[in-house]
Formats: structure tokens, C-alpha cells, sequence
């Protein structure tokens, strides 16, 4: 039997904490060059390690790119929504960790508590997402 965690496309988007820095600071900016990146002093990394990654980050399906003036240099921005983007990479990683665990409701409890420490506010927000997905579950008929 194979498992969706050793599904090909699931392991694709492994990241590294320099990709998903990128990913974050494309994200906030919407688009961006390399030279851009860098000039803001926020990335700690080689001209060339920035463009590599960004290509990288390109080949695996995350980001979509433009050729940015008349040079080689490229425009890099989200391929999908920032939504579509957090449900490709953390996805995989929580229904593995819900899949392991023993009991489902601890790491779920660890999730509400983490968000706690983050922001309180968001436990509404949190709240507000489960009511919206239990509303559209029934809607559908699923208990």
C-alpha cells in the first residue's frame, strides 16, 4: 500500500528556511526582482544564492516569473494565492503530524495553544474557521 506522505508530489515542495523566507518576503511584497530583495537588507545571501533559490522555488511550481527589463533578470511573484501557497506546504506536514499521532486531539490542542502565544486575537479567528467549515460540512451532509 503507498502512503500519500511517499507520494512524489507531496516531498516536491520540502522546503529550506532560506526558500520560505523568500517565499515570505515575495509574498508580502507581491512581486519582486533579486536585486530588490536584496537592496531591502532583509536576505543575508549572495546575489547568486538568491537567484538560485528563487529558480528553484520557480521549478517547483511556487512562484511564476517574467523577464523584468531588458537584462536576464527575472520578476518573481506567487504562483497561486497566498492561501493556495500555505495549504501546498504546510498541508502535507499537519496531516502527517494529525496521521501520527495517537490521539488526533493533542496536536490540535498544541495548535490552539501555540496560537494563543502567537496572538490571542487569532483564537477568533480560529474559532470563526471551524464554524465556517462545520456550516459548509453540513451544508454538504457530512457530520
Amino acid at each position: 500500500m503507498v502512503r500519500w506522505l511517499d507520494n512524489p508530489l507531496f516531498r516536491r515542495h520540502q522546503l529550506g528556511p532560506l526558500e520560505l523566507h523568500l517565499l515570505g518576503v515575495v509574498c508580502r511584497r507581491s512581486n519582486a526582482t533579486v536585486r530588490e530583495l536584496l537592496e531591502e537588507n532583509e536576505i543575508d545571501a549572495a546575489y547568486t544564492t538568491v537567484m538560485t533559490t528563487l529558480d528553484r522555488l520557480f521549478k517547483k511550481g511556487l512562484l511564476d516569473r517574467a523577464p523584468d527589463g531588458r537584462g536576464p533578470a527575472f520578476r518573481y511573484r506567487l504562483k497561486n494565492t497566498q492561501q493556495d501557497l500555505y495549504r501546498t506546504v504546510l498541508g502535507p506536514d499537519l496531516k502527517q503530524l494529525l496521521a501520527s499521532a495517537a490521539d488526533p486531539s493533542l496536536p490540535v490542542s498544541f495548535l490552539v495553544e501555540t496560537v494563543a502565544e502567537h496572538d490571542t486575537a487569532l483564537l477568533d479567528e480560529l474559532t470563526r474557521a471551524v464554524n465556517r467549515k462545520q456550516r459548509e460540512l453540513r451544508r454538504k451532509g457530512k457530520p
